[in-house]
């Protein structure tokens, strides 16, 4: 599923997870918004989430993971797995066209409508329109230079920003601490 909407990097490197997404909002080829903010924080600054997709879905989406955090506060991917579940089998939720990220001390994990809940091997995801182009930028810049997390988000995002014109320049970036 590839969604023409935004951008959204997540960066497991050095001690920290930082995940970044640009502000673009479209609307069919026309730009609507420049300076949305499509990362979330939940849980008191523990987890921290970014979507893609539809905007009004990918809310829709974060309330039920939030609830599904509340349920399972000190286990991030069992309340991701639950809400994939929850939206594979929901009749309502199948309908929804959006995805999130999720990244906490311990985990980066992609949560999709197919029932997809993705850890990478290397804590590297990006999704939305240029998630592969910064995908491939952060793997280069993990391999190949000395920046932390939050500095390779925000290059690989500026480089999915100068390629795919669905992403722009208008960057937020967080950071957790990881746990060893």
């Amino acid at each position: 599923m590839k969604f023409r909407s935004t951008t959204i990097l997540a960066v497991r490197h050095k001690g920290s997870v930082a995940i970044g997404g640009d502000g673009q909002v479209t609307l069919g080829d026309a730009i609507m918004k420049a300076d949305a903010t499509k990362i979330r924080s939940l849980m008191d600054g523990r987890v921290i989430t970014g979507f893609a997709g539809a905007t009004a879905d990918a809310f829709a989406l974060l309330e039920r993971f939030e609830a599904k955090l509340k349920d399972y506060p000190q286990n991030t991917p069992r309340a991701a797995t639950e809400l994939a579940k929850e939206w594979r089998t929901d009749k309502a939720l199948r309908r929804l066209e959006a995805m999130i990220v999720v990244v906490d001390a311990k985990n980066v994990l992609l949560v999709s409508g197919t029932g997809d809940v993705i850890q990478p091997t290397d804590g590297v995801i990006g999704i939305g329109s240029g998630g592969s182009f910064a995908l491939a930028a952060a793997r280069a810049l993990v391999s190949h230079s000395d920046m932390n997390a939050s500095e390779i988000v925000r290059a690989a995002l500026g480089i999915a920003g100068d390629i795919c014109v669905y992403t722009n320049s208008n960057i937020v970036v967080e950071e957790l601490k990881c746990e060893i």
